[in-house]
């Protein structure tokens, strides 16, 4: 039987759901794309949010330090549960900028931490003086934090949790074990292209192309061995099909005809893995969503952090949403030809009223702006 995008739709739905808590939802997910954004919250709060019943805003950075999670590289920056985490070492890098700035510093830092088992940022600036760094967005930022930050890169450090949402770093001892005994390569770039095809799949094999070659950054030394690894997947693990002329492909067991039809409303943020591929949405919804929080504000048609709204599977428009004072205000775009009947009313409601609870609102006020 031939696929349609309204089966792809309803497999891609299966990434939303629900998880017994935040721990089984990291496991089950592997990787939570990281965003420092709070329009209206963090995009790791929001994908858990999606995912667990009466998670709040927050609970990730709280609960942290108890779970089994480490924030790391694939494909973008983020959380990672141990398992996968242990495919991404031992990493080999290259020196870094600060390095060929600050030549010594790493190996100062090195020994602040060391000494102290566990330090914040600024604790490492009163101890080796404070000095400046180009960044990777053409500025400057402070030099020891940079260095902080390749230790963390290259997994001689680790974040032990966040104070106000600033990383504090801390020894990695697990992954020291793990350079003296890492995993088969082979393995390692196998699982990587696994996880990329489930977490995001079904979608287009030019979209797993994209997504293996941002994992490079969180593979360096391996990223041609990564490429390799792809198009032997490509060939025999991953399944796949045509349709409307796209070759999509999927990890085994995923078969989208095998996916239960979608009802309600979804509210997702811009970098949940239901919407984060933009070349899937657009085919299987029919217009292209686009992410305007760095464009110009005359310039956008959504909004700063158009959250994406989905009715029975189909993206129907999306949702600007923001607190002041004790209300949720929620100012909603909907595509042309999208009828705000009783029942999808009722379910943007209840939606709505969720994320009332997940940003401990005590109401909502909703605006439609009908395009």
């Amino acid at each position: 039987m031939s696929l349609t995008p309204a089966d792809l739709r309803a497999a891609a739905l299966r990434t939303l759901a629900p998880a017994t808590g935040v721990q089984a939802a990291l496991s089950r997910l592997g990787f939570v794309q990281a965003d420092p954004i709070r329009a209206p919250a963090r995009a790791q709060d929001l994908t858990l949010m999606a995912r667990v019943r009466d998670y709040r805003a927050g609970d990730l950075e709280r609960l942290y330090p108890t779970l089994d999670a480490e924030e790391d590289i694939i494909p973008n920056y983020g959380f990672v549960t141990r398992d996968v985490q242990r495919l991404l070492h031992p990493r080999e890098v290259p020196p870094t900028r600060v390095e060929r700035e600050h030549p010594g510093l790493i190996a100062d830092v090195r020994a602040v931490l060391h000494e102290r088992g566990e330090v914040h940022p600024r604790d490492v600036i009163a101890a080796l003086g404070a000095r400046r760094a180009s960044n990777y967005w053409g500025g400057k930022s402070q030099a020891t934090t940079r260095a902080l930050d390749a230790l963390h890169y290259r997994g001689e450090a680790r974040i032990v949790r966040r104070d106000g949402g600033v990383r504090v770093y801390g020894l990695a001892p697990h992954l020291d074990a793990l350079r003296a005994d890492p995993l088969p390569t082979p393995d390692r770039l196998r699982a990587v292209v696994r996880l990329l095809a489930r977490l995001y799949g079904p979608l287009p094999e030019a979209s797993l192309r994209y997504l293996t070659s941002l994992s490079g950054y969180g593979l360096p030394h391996l990223r041609a061995d990564l490429r390799g690894a792809l198009r032997d997947a490509l060939k025999g693990e991953l399944e796949g099909a045509r349709v409307d002329g796209v070759p999509y492909v999927w990890a085994p067991g995923d078969h989208p005809g095998d996916a239960p039809a979608p009802r309600g409303v979804r509210i997702v943020n811009p970098f949940d893995p239901l919407v984060w591929d933009r070349r899937r949405f657009e085919h299987l919804h029919g217009w292209a969503y686009r992410f305007e929080a760095y464009t110009p504000a005359p310039k956008r048609t959504m909004g700063y952090y158009a959250l994406p709204l989905l009715h029975a599977g189909r993206a129907v428009g999306w949702a600007n949403l923001s607190v002041r004072g004790d209300t949720l205000h929620a100012q909603i775009g909907l595509r042309p030809g999208m009828r705000r009947t009783s029942a999808f009313t009722a379910a943007l409601d209840r939606e709505l009223d969720r994320h009332r609870a997940f940003l401990n609102a005590a109401q909502v006020a909703v605006s439609f702006d009908q395009t």
